[in-house]
């Protein structure tokens, strides 16, 4: 997660939202040591950022 950020600065949906794209990253990384999850990594990086300019409202 970003420094400042914690798990109750998110909102319910998107703790539901990362636990999904991390089981996908988890789920491509089980294939191989060759598959790129950076889109996946990009998506939650998003989401936190999100949260965080939320916060510093």
């Amino acid at each position: 997660m970003a420094d400042d950020l914690t798990a109750a600065d998110l909102t319910l949906g998107e703790k539901a939202r990362i636990g999904v794209l991390i089981a996908r990253a988890a789920k491509r990384g089980a294939a191989g040591p060759n598959v790129d999850i950076s889109d996946l990594t990009r998506r939650i990086e998003r989401i936190e950022k999100q949260a965080l300019r939320r916060k510093n409202k």
